[in-house]
């Protein structure tokens, strides 16, 4: 995608549809991790989810 998204008339940047997709992934990861109790193993947890987080949408961004 290499154009404006128009929503109602506002224009919007196609990365945003990458956001939403690599936040609905995310949050999936997070409960699955949640429920294997991860954050119990991990050191610092909100960090952990930071980079989750990025990593998610670094591979939405870059895979096809």
């Amino acid at each position: 995608m290499n154009h404006e998204l128009n929503l109602f008339g506002v224009y919007v940047a196609p990365f945003v549809g990458d956001l939403l997709c690599a936040a609905l992934i995310f949050f999936i990861l997070r409960g699955l991790l949640a429920r294997a109790r991860l954050s119990a193993r991990v050191w610092h947890p909100a960090l952990f989810e930071l980079c989750l987080f990025v990593f998610v949408l670094s591979a939405t961004v870059y895979l096809p």
